[in-house]
This record gives C-alpha cells, structure tokens and sequence, in this order.
C-alpha cells in the first residue's frame, strides 16, 4: 500500500470512474485498476464494485475512503508545511533566552530577517533560569537559545560568539569616574567608598565573576574571601547597570552594546582588562539538525554582531549607523564551537538570573 495507490482510490471514489481518475493523472485505466487491485490484496476485501455506468465504492471501501481522506488531507498539508520550511518562506521559530537579549544583541538582525523572511513566525521566549533556557532546547520547545556560555551541559551543544570584556559602571560625577581601568585585585580588595551590585546568585556571569576574583575558591588553600560590601542585589544586567548609572551602587557587569553614548550620559563604564571575558552564544540540540530558517536567523543574529555567517548571514554592516553596533563588531570575534556531552550545572540565559523559575514570556513578531 502506497500513498500514490490511497490517493488513486480516493479519486476513483469520489469520481465513480477508473477512466475519469486516469485522464487526470495522465495514465492508463489500467494503472489505476492496478492500484486498486493491490489495496484490495492488503485490505482481503473488495473495495469496489462495478455499477452500469462506472464505479462506487463497497462499503469496506467507504470505510477506507473516509480514513484516508482525512489522513490524505493532513499530510499533504504537512508536505505544503515541510516545503515552506525547506524554503524559508512559513513555519515558526521559536528562540529561548533572557530578557534583555534582543535588546542588546539581536535588533538589527530580527528587522533582517524579518524583512526577508516575512511568513516566518518568530516567538521569542523570554525564561528567567539557564536551565529552564537548556530545558526548552532539550524538548524541542526552542530551536535555539541565546546565553553566556557555561560548564558543559549533556546533550546540548554550546557555540560561543562573542566574547564580552568586564567594565565597572559607575555614575559619572562617582570619585572612581575618572579612572582609566580598574585591576581585578581592587575590586577583590575592595576599593574605598566601593558599594558592589550583586549579580544573580546562581547565574554564570555571577560565578565566573566571583571565580575571577578569588572568591569562592576554597581550591586555592585560603578559603574562600570575604565579598564586597554590598546591599544590593538584580536579577539581570540592565537593572545592574540603572542603579548603577542612578548611584545606587557599583556594578561589575559585562560590557554590552546599547550601553554607551547619549542614551547614558550620567553612565561611566570603567574597563576591568585584568579580567577574561564572558562569552555568549548559541546553545542548540544538534546544529546540523536545525531548519534552514534557524540557521539563517543564527547567522543573521552572528552578522550583524561583526563576526560574519556562512551565505545568507548579514554584512558587517547590518548594525551599521548606531554606536551600539560599532561597539559590537569592535569587540566581536568568532570563537570555536564547543559541544557538550557531560553534565553540569546549566548557565543562565544571556542577560537572565538563574534559581527563578516563573513561567516564560512569550512575544511574537
């Protein structure tokens, strides 16, 4: 039984005829009765009985007509579906990530694509942990999530793109605002007058900075040290950096576009070179299983940050015009892709906290 022998049969049923059915499909009576008959063979009963003029269906045949109608009906929309897929042009795209990530890293490339992908379905799903972000991977919820790149996750591949350097925001009229640097070992230290904001507990950003720093480490044989004074306390980079530009406080953050320029004239972001940067990017199932429109939407997102993409990635260029996308290309570099396969703890989706586990947002363009 094939699909191209129910479609015959379904035809034969709705027509009454085998000569009518072999007109439209451009061959001979004979081919259609063929058809028929090998239905007939698997099913072990007739299916169709000769009238005076034409054919109708027995009733083992109305039977299979009705269950292959509507089984014919969904799979040929499915095919039209797949097709769309293949070609870019329908389907939905789902992304997971935290919640300033448009904002910061994707802006230019979603009015790229969007342009040139106009049928395509983006939902973007806005979680508040990194393993609810690796969680909507692993269950194909999402095709791709955006995040700072962490420990190993089994099952899940991590393709970092950018590499993001540290900076001390500070408000402008803030004593340390003059400063061309600040060194790991002062804020480790603690500098005087230094109110330090504290990154989410759990998130990578929080870890790796608290790694950086010494604190935490009880591997080195000291213990580990004392943190900053500190009395306050975000969920993400942006509040960070807000109370941070309002004196509320220090915060020690990732340095990312948007953030500079006239948009912030009470924000000083002081460089912290002794620190490594963090890294952000892509986390997916298996890249060489995503769709094609995944792929382009990634390579976008990658172009328009200045680290390129394969064929349909956007141009250096498409951030061009802002100081946010000079920012980004300047510090932009491709990294090697990393695949995970132990487990860890998962890191927290780009720009999110970790240990909070509301439901996710979800917004559609």
């Amino acid at each position: 039984m094939t699909l191209d022998d129910l479609r015959a049969f379904v035809a034969v049923c709705e027509a009454h005829s085998l000569s009518a059915v072999a007109r439209d499909l451009g061959c001979t009576q004979s081919a259609v009765s063929q058809r028929v008959k090998r239905l007939e063979r698997e099913a072990g009963i007739a299916l169709l009985e000769r009238r005076p003029r034409g054919v109708a269906p027995t009733q083992a045949g109305r039977i299979l007509c009705r269950a292959a109608t509507g089984s014919l009906a969904e799979l040929d929309l499915a095919l039209r579906r797949l097709a769309d897929l293949r070609r870019g042009d329908g389907g939905t795209l789902r992304i997971t990530t935290g919640a300033t990530t448009v904002r910061h890293f994707m802006s230019a490339a979603v009015v790229a694509f969007r342009a040139r992908h106009p049928h395509v379905d983006l939902e973007f799903q806005t979680e508040n942990s990194g393993r609810r972000c690796f969680e909507a991977v692993a269950d194909g919820t999402a095709e791709l999530a955006w995040i700072t790149i962490g420990p190993p996750v089994r099952g899940i591949e991590q393709h970092p793109v950018l590499e993001l350097p540290w900076v001390l925001a500070v408000r402008s009229d803030d004593p340390l605002a003059g400063r061309d640097h600040i060194e790991p070992a002062e804020l480790a230290g603690g500098l005087s007058g230094i109110r330090h904001i504290r990154l989410p507990e759990n998130s990578v950003s929080r870890m790796r900075l608290d790694g950086h720093l010494g604190r935490g480490r009880p591997e080195t044989g000291e213990g580990p040290a004392a943190a900053p004074a500190s009395s306050t306390s975000v969920a993400d980079w942006d509040t960070a950096i807000l109370l941070a530009e309002l004196g509320v406080g220090h915060a020690v953050v990732p340095d990312l576009p948007g953030w500079r320029g006239a948009g912030h004239p009470s924000l000083r972001l002081i460089p912290i070179p002794g620190l490594p940067p963090l890294a952000a990017g892509w986390a997916v199932r298996q890249w060489a299983a995503l769709s094609p429109v995944a792929v382009e939407f990634a390579e976008t997102v990658n172009g328009s940050l200045g680290v390129g993409g394969a064929g349909t990635a956007a141009g250096p260029g498409a951030a061009s015009g802002t100081a946010a996308g000079a920012d980004a290309r300047a510090r932009a570099r491709r990294l090697s892709g990393v695949e995970a396969d132990v487990p860890a703890c998962a890191p927290s989706c780009a720009g999110a906290s970790e240990g909070h586990d509301r439901g996710p947002v979800r917004a559609r363009v």
